[in-house]
């Protein structure tokens, strides 16, 4: 069975930075757009940022932009998202996710995705 183990999340100051990583043991992890989602206590899950399997296209929630930046190492089976200037409202745990592969749809949506992680929970202390 395909899994994906996220690592990296914590409890962090307002202002400071941690980054995510998410390793997806499968041969076909360099053909699969790969994406993160977040849940806040008491919200649904949001979109925060995705890479493309083929062009490297990224997009970003308008939220996060600017301040977090996702990337992948195909060598290493592995997507992370490195978030800087996190603020209290990043608070979440964070959830990694793929596509099936040769995906070329949205990639901003969480129905495009088939596998998940069980998800890192990233904590930001004002």
């Amino acid at each position: 069975q395909v899994q994906l183990v996220e690592s990296g999340g914590g409890l962090v100051q307002a202002g400071g930075s941690l980054r995510l990583s998410c390793v997806r043991s499968t041969r076909t992890f360099s053909t699969c757009a790969m994406g993160w989602f977040r849940q806040a206590p008491g919200k649904e899950s949001e979109f925060v940022a995705a890479l493309t399997w083929n062009n490297g296209n990224t997009a970003y929630a308008a939220s996060v932009k600017g301040r977090f930046t996702i990337s992948r190492d195909n060598a290493k089976n592995t997507v992370y998202l490195q978030m800087n200037s996190l603020k209290p409202e990043d608070t979440a745990v964070y959830y990694c996710a793929a596509t099936t592969p040769f995906w070329t749809g949205s990639i901003t949506t969480m129905g495009s995705f088939d596998s998940w992680g069980q998800g890192t929970q990233v904590t930001v202390s004002a």
